[in-house]
């Protein structure tokens, strides 16, 4: 017998204490703000002026992984909503082990992106006020942030909607403006907008392949948190309705975001138009002549970072909880509040952030690429951690040990191990980078391996096997 997406929904110990006050059309947001977030509305600017027109290329292949995996999640999540996710997932078809290896690896994600995020509100400010300090930009998100996390789920799905929502104009609007000035063949900054800046630049790929392939790791960045689609999922109203509709939309939607800002920046200007010191959209909105349009889209980038380190917040939230209550977290983070919101992980989270500030007031020029760096080797684990869960979840499947959701991951499981393998290659890549930060995150992998190892020896005596 086959369990179809109405089936009775599984529970587990981890959800316990939390509110079920996000809907559909709450959860499809949540994941798109943490996925459209300064990876896309800052990063995109320095890497194509590294890599040149061919950015589309990564961008494209990163996509194609994105869908992969979250296809995998969604079967996950129909077979098991819980607020755990994939710790929970990689604890039952892997071992106790690699759900607290997962559970840290996705922490370091969003301490970085966390990072990276109020970096770039720093940045972003810096262009209204030059000379307020970015470093006391970026205490000030954070704080502010950590408020309405504590509050309660209800507040934080209802602003994370509202963010995502002008998020998702912005775009559309940048879409569609961008769409008509390439077909018009209109100026823009001195330049006439067209499908031939794809090549007139030097070509397609002026700098090469290797650069190209070196863009990877910072393009896998920006797709980086589409998996909280499956966190949201236990604290969804209905689960087995509202997932499977939430990833499909979100997949395909940051798809055409994604694949189609870019393709359209490299179209209305030139690629050497853009660097990473500001926002490409805010270039092309203030090279249009229109006094007030650099302001404004400065604005939706400055809420782009603002939503997505608001769901770092929530999500990392969740997970250190789900370590806590077995044992491999600090005691601390397992605490709720009257709100049912997880106040001691959450503040736990927002703790570490503010290594972020300290980056910001050191050295504020690097901090984004160091923070990007560090944050994409917790993607690329918790992107494999899944992968590989849902391959387990299949074999046993087979075997008759379990009833396999009807909502599938296609392809499986060689699709699995194609997207495991391009992820591999990945993280080899970075260690042939020319870029200090890039290069750095390789060399931390070892370190990050033998943390993970040692913290599980600490604690696996102590942790709950429930």
């Amino acid at each position: 017998m086959v369990t179809t997406p109405d089936a009775p929904r599984r529970t587990s110990a981890t959800d316990e204490g939390y509110a079920t006050g996000l809907g559909n059309r709450q959860v499809q947001m949540i994941a798109m703000g943490g996925a459209i977030g300064v990876g896309l509305f800052l990063g995109v600017g320095g890497r194509m002026e590294q890599a040149g027109p061919a950015l589309i290329l990564s961008y494209l292949l990163c996509g194609a992984a994105a869908f992969f995996v979250m296809r995998a999640l969604g079967e996950l999540v129909l077979y098991k909503p819980v607020a755990g996710s994939f710790v929970e997932y990689s604890r039952e078809f892997i071992g106790p082990w690699a759900g607290f290896a997962a559970g840290w690896m996705y922490f370091i994600n969003w301490a970085g992106a966390g990072i990276a995020e109020i970096t770039a509100a720093g940045i972003y400010i810096g262009k209204w006020f030059p000379d307020f300090p970015q470093w006391l930009t970026a205490l000030i998100c954070l704080v502010a942030l950590l408020v309405v996390n504590v509050l309660s789920v209800k507040l934080f799905g209802e602003l994370e909607f509202w963010f995502s929502v002008i998020k998702v104009l912005a775009i559309v609007s940048f879409l569609a403006v961008g769409l008509a000035l390439v077909v018009t063949a209109s100026d823009v900054g001195g330049t006439t907008a067209g499908p031939h800046n794809l090549v007139d630049h030097g070509g397609f790929m002026p700098n090469g392949l290797p650069l190209v392939l070196m863009s990877l790791q910072g393009v896998m960045f920006a797709y980086a948190s589409l998996e909280m689609v499956g966190i949201a999922a236990g604290e969804t109203k209905d689960p087995a309705k509202v997932m499977p509709k939430a990833i499909n939309s979100v997949v395909w939607r940051i798809g055409v975001f994604y694949v189609g800002s870019v393709l359209l920046l490299c179209m209305v200007m030139p690629w050497t138009s853009y660097n990473g010191d500001q926002s490409p959209f805010v270039t092309v909105f203030s090279s249009l002549g229109v006094p007030w349009a650099g302001d404004l889209m400065n604005f939706v980038v400055l809420t782009a970072a603002l939503s997505s380190c608001n769901s770092g917040l929530y999500s990392t939230g969740r997970i250190l909880r789900s370590l806590a209550q077995r044992g491999e977290a600090p005691s601390f983070t397992e605490r709720m509040n009257s709100r049912r919101a997880p106040y001691g992980a959450v503040l736990f989270t927002g703790a570490v952030f503010l290594v972020g500030v300290l980056l910001n007031y050191v050295v504020p020029k690097d901090a984004f690429d160091i923070a990007t760096s560090i944050s994409s080797l917790g993607v690329i684990a918790t992107w494999a951690a899944l992968l590989y869960a849902q391959t387990r979840l299949r074999s046993r499947a087979r075997r008759g040990d379990l009833e396999r959701p009807g909502y599938r991951m296609p392809g499986s499981p060689w699709t699995n191990w194609v997207v495991l393998g391009f992820l591999g290659l990945i993280v080899v890549l970075a260690g042939f980078s020319e870029e200090t930060a890039v290069r750095w995150s390789f060399y931390a992998v070892p370190v990050l391996v033998v943390a993970i190892a040692a913290g599980w020896w600490a604690v696996r005596g102590r942790a709950s096997s429930s």
